[in-house]
This record gives C-alpha cells, sequence and structure tokens, in this order.
C-alpha cells in the first residue's frame, strides 16, 4: 500500500517537478558532446566534448573510438593515433575549459558511423555517444550549438537572423514530442515554469536578440530553438543543445527569500573572478525586461531611496543587496546581472508575508539643528548574540556610524542590554546629519534583519522674523476715529503715524491750558449774572439755587471730555489755536 501510494504521488506531481528533484540518467556520465555531425566527402569535421574539470578529469586519457558490435574501437587519444589515421585525425586537450577537440579531416564514406567521446578507459568511463555522417556534396544540415552549463548557474545564448527580421517575432522554444515549446518571445509571454528566470532581450544589430535563463536545473537539458516568426513554419531559427551538470565546487544560491511586512530581505550574488571595473548590476525582473534598483557605481532607482544598498564581500567573493522596508508589492524576482561570466547572473524570487519586523523602530524622526537627538532600535532576545549596528545610508551603501572614542563629537551607538536597545545619539544634531540610518544585525559577517529611520532636521525656532511679518496695519482707514469712541494708547501710536512726535506734544500742551482757562471765563460769565440778577431783583426767573443746582462741576466734566472726540462745535473748538488740535 505505501508503494502503491508513493507511485500515485509521483503521478500527480508535474513532470517539471519530478525532473528538477532528480538528476537525469545523464548525469551519470557528464561528458558531453554533439548528438550528430555532418561532413562532405574530402572536406573536415571537428568534434568538441566537454567533461568536469576536476583535478582528475584534467590529467586523464582522453580518446575517441568508433563503435564496432560490442567494443569500441580506439582511433585517437592524448597519445596515441591509429596508423590508418596518422595525419588524418589529431586530439587536442583544453584541460582548463574542461574540454577537447577532435578533428577529422579528407573524409571518406568509411569515415561514418557511430563514435564516442570519452575521458578515462574505453567503455568503463565517461563517455558521449556521436554520429558522423559524410554526404557526397553540400549542403548538409548546421550542426547545432552546444551548451554545457553548471547546476543552478544562468545559460545565455545570443541569436541573429538578418536587418530583415528586425520587426518579426522573437522566439526561444524547447523541443518536445509534440511540438516545440514556447519559453520566452519578444511578445512578452513567458511560459509559467519559467516566470522570473528567462528574460529575452534585443541587442545592438536589428534582428539580434539574447536569451538568458536563470537557476539551470536538471530538466532544462535538452534541445532549444531560437528563432525569427513562428517555429516550423515561415521564419528562421537555429538549434541549441544543452547539457546540464554538476560541478561541487559551484556555489549554491538560494531560489527563494522570505521576509515580513516592514522588515528586510537579503540577497546574494557572485563576482568571483570578475574585475574592480566590472559592472554589477541589481534588477526587477519584469516580463519586458529588467528594471535596475541599484549598481556598484552609485546609481540607485529614485523610488528605492533609503531602501536598498550594496555590499561587497572580498573575502568569500560574494555581493549582498539588502532591500527593507518591505511592502506586499515587493514581492516578484530579483536578478544579480554584470558584463562578464553572465554563468555567474542569477535570480531569486521574494515573497512577503504578514508579520511584525523583529526589530523596533520610529519610521521618521524630525529635530530641529541644535538639539539632542536619540534613535533608538529595540531587538528581541533572539538577537542577544548578534552584532547590532547602525549605519547612514547612501547611494554607494551604509557605512557604520563610528563608535564613542572615535568620534566624540559626533553620532555615537551604544547598546543597553538591560532592555535590549541599541541607541544612536546626535548632540548636537546638525543639517548634515539628515538622511536614513539603519539599524540591523548581522552574524559572522552575515547580514541580517534591518529597519529603516528617516532623519529629518529643521532649522531652530531663533530665526529672525521679516519686517513684512509685524502687526502694522498700513490702511489709510487706520487713523480714523470710531464713531462715538475714544483713542486708547494703542489706537494713537497706530492712527497717529503719519504725524510727527513734535506737532502730537504740542497739540496735547494747548489742550491742557485752554481747557482750564475756558472753565474760569465760564464760572466769571456766570458769576456775572447772579449778580446782575440780583440787581435786577426778578423773582419770574429762575431761582439761582435752582440753576447752581442743575450746573454742577460733573457737567462741566462732561463737556470738556466730549469736546475731545466730538467733531461739533465747543468752547474748546473756539479757542484752539491754527496749530492745535488731535
Amino acid at each position: 500500500m505505501t508503494l502503491l501510494a508513493l507511485v500515485l504521488l509521483l503521478a500527480l506531481l508535474p513532470a517539471e517537478a519530478v525532473r528538477s528533484r532528480h538528476p537525469p540518467k545523464a548525469s551519470s556520465d557528464p561528458v558531453f558532446g554533439p548528438r550528430q555531425v555532418h561532413g562532405v566527402l574530402g572536406g573536415s569535421v571537428t568534434v568538441r566534448c566537454f567533461y568536469p574539470p576536476t583535478p582528475t578529469n584534467k590529467h586523464d586519457r582522453k580518446y575517441w573510438c568508433k563503435m564496432l558490435s560490442s567494443i569500441c574501437d580506439t582511433v585517437v587519444t592524448t597519445s596515441f593515433v591509429k596508423p590508418q589515421y596518422q595525419g588524418k585525425v589529431s586530439l587536442t586537450d583544453h584541460p582548463d575549459a574542461g574540454s577537447f577537440q577532435v578533428n577529422i579531416s579528407s573524409l571518406v564514406p568509411d569515415d561514418a558511423g557511430t563514435f564516442q567521446c570519452g575521458v578515462g578507459v574505453n567503455g568503463r568511463g565517461l563517455s558521449h555517444q556521436v554520429i558522423l555522417s559524410v554526404a557526397e556534396a553540400p549542403p548538409v544540415p548546421e550542426p547545432a550549438e552546444l551548451f554545457y552549463v553548471k547546476l543552478r548557474s544562468t545559460w545565455t545564448v545570443s541569436c541573429s537572423f538578418g536587418p530583415e527580421t528586425a520587426n518579426w517575432r522573437r522566439y526561444l522554444c524547447k523541443k518536445e514530442k509534440d511540438g516545440c515549446r514556447n519559453i520566452a518571445d519578444s511578445y512578452q509571454n513567458i511560459d509559467q515554469d519559467f516566470t522570473g528566470r528567462v528574460l529575452l532581450t534585443f541587442e545592438g544589430s536589428p534582428g539580434s536578440f539574447s536569451v538568458t535563463m536563470t537557476q539551470m536545473d536538471w530538466g532544462d537539458t535538452g534541445l532549444y530553438y531560437c528563432g525569427a516568426g513562428e517555429y516550423g513554419k515561415k521564419g528562421k531559427s537555429k538549434e541549441l543543445d544543452v547539457f546540464v551538470h554538476e560541478d561541487k565546487n559551484f556555489p549554491q544560491l538560494k531560489t527563494t527569500v522570505i521576509g515580513r511586512n516592514g522588515s528586510s530581505a537579503t540577497f546574494e550574488c557572485l563576482y568571483e573572478p570578475l574585475q574592480r571595473s566590472s559592472s554589477r548590476i541589481w534588477c526587477r525582473w519584469r516580463p519586458q525586461g529588467c528594471e535596475k534598483i541599484i549598481d556598484n557605481a552609485g546609481y540607485v532607482s529614485p523610488k528605492y531611496l533609503g531602501r536598498v544598498a550594496m555590499f561587497e564581500n572580498q573575502a568569500n567573493k560574494t555581493l549582498t543587496i539588502v532591500l527593507n522596508q518591505l511592502r506586499p508589492k515587493d514581492q516578484g524576482y530579483y536578478w544579480c546581472m554584470s558584463n562578464e561570466l553572465k554563468e555567474q547572473q542569477s535570480s531569486t524570487e521574494l515573497k512577503v508575508v504578514e508579520g511584525e519586523p523583529s526589530l523596533k523602530v520610529e519610521n521618521t524622526v524630525q529635530a530641529q539643528v541644535g538639539s539632542k537627538v536619540e534613535l533608538t532600535c529595540s531587538y528581541p532576545c533572539k538577537y542577544y548574540s548578534f552584532e547590532k549596528y547602525w549605519c547612514k545610508w547612501n547611494e554607494t551603501g551604509c557605512p557604520k556610524v563610528p563608535a564613542r572614542e572615535q568620534r566624540p563629537a559626533g553620532p555615537e551607538a551604544t547598546c543597553s542590554t538591560s532592555n535590549r536597545t541599541v541607541v544612536l545619539s546626535f548632540d548636537p544634531v546638525t543639517e548634515q546629519d539628515e538622511g536614513w540610518y539603519w539599524c540591523g544585525v548581522k552574524r559572522n559577517g552575515i547580514f541580517g534583519e534591518s529597519v529603516a529611520v528617516e532623519l529629518q532636521v529643521t532649522a531652530g525656532s531663533d530665526a529672525k522674523h521679516s519686517p513684512e511679518l509685524l502687526d502694522v496695519d498700513s490702511s489709510p482707514e487706520s487713523g480714523a476715529v470710531p464713531s462715538g469712541g475714544a483713542y486708547n494708547d494703542a489706537e494713537v501710536r497706530k492712527g497717529a503715524a503719519p504725524e510727527s512726535s513734535d506737532e502730537s506734544r504740542g497739540s496735547n500742551t494747548l489742550a491742557l491750558v485752554l481747557g482750564p482757562l475756558a472753565g474760569l471765563i465760564l464760572v466769571a460769565v456766570t458769576a456775572f449774572a447772579i449778580f446782575k440778577y440780583r440787581q435786577l431783583k426778578r423773582s419770574d426767573l429762575v431761582s439761582v439755587g435752582s440753576y447752581r443746582t442743575n450746573i454742577s462741576m460733573s457737567d462741566f466734566e462732561s463737556a470738556r471730555d466730549y469736546s475731545a472726540s466730538n467733531n461739533g462745535y465747543s468752547v474748546r473748538d473756539s479757542l484752539e489755536s491754527p496749530a492745535g488740535g488731535d
């Protein structure tokens, strides 16, 4: 029952999944060469065979033999040539390239047959079968282009079919029993099984293009065709023979990275033995191309400022990319690319899952110039033994903030293990301190989680005000007196702005002199009237008592006050000099 269940399970799995988990039979004989070679009578052919460049294989015997019934008769080796083939057949080994080459000239019909190219002893070592055919006259079929590709590496092929095909559909397809399965084309159609790991791009000359496929797996071994137009119909195509082999010295990178929303993700790229002048690019895969995010020349896409940084590790020959402030829309495929050694290009799928970052920070901090600022990063117990750091982000990386003893007057990083925080202090903060700061953890030189804080620095509050901000009423009506109202000190200063201070003081002095004088005159006139009344002794006029009662000293005060604000005739008006008045 257990065996039956296992068989049913394997039957339900996609064929591609089964192929990717288990190496094909050919992987046990990792010598690779052409399936078939075509020549013409009197002409020559060259057969190239590949082998794993291990120390043993590099120095071992290489051979070319012809199948005769159950044995393989040696024709040529690295140190031997069969007498009848002297001057006709030669074998050249290229151990550094992991290949050897067999040249056969002056072809005759008897040269046709089934052969083996191999390493070690005939029939017992590593070998590959080749069929050689000899035609009487051309044309002969064009041989397939061979590609010996390492497991998990990248395969790149360039195809060109002339300027007349510049507007045709370009494609890569894989030969299968029922036809040629489209892998990618210039109409942005990508096979679902190759999403994120195949890229078709146009090259300089019209009609030329290239196809790059990353994360090569066992199941990618086989025959492919790159072409212009439609395969098997109108158009042009070229046969490509791809063989995937395992190189145990080739680094195996992660194909999938998982990060939590708001946290970070770390990607590794290979660059050995790239030269210092080589371009290294990290981009996001799209069906229509790869959108550049960052490179080693200081370019950072505006959409990723403060979020992404590139670090070179000279020790293990890797390039590390850190992307933080993860969002669900960041989910997708990311490529490491270079202008050299395209087999070291790689792709990684990023998956963003729900959750909270383990490192806790305030995303944005605002501060004034000259103040003291502290950026606090809290970490959980799982990071207690990790190296913690703060760094200031820029387009070329994220250099660590110096320790206190290295820069006493500037930012300093200290860690309080009691409450598990890492604090970055600025005392005082300056405009140059503004920017993005990362808090992160590392272990054994490998980058772990990181989070970002944006520090915004503004000018201090002691800035001088512009005269335009002063509360000055410059309207023509500002000096008018409200109807029935009285001036206060502020109104006097505000309304009298057009007058000089000397004129104002003169007017006030005149009013103080004439006011009491007018009162004395009025008292004298009244006394004179009473005196005349008593002289006349007329009893029908109002009595002195009732007159005096009705005209009290308060009435005099009221009359004086009223005359200061009213525009009507008054005793004061009749006695003022032309230069007076408020």
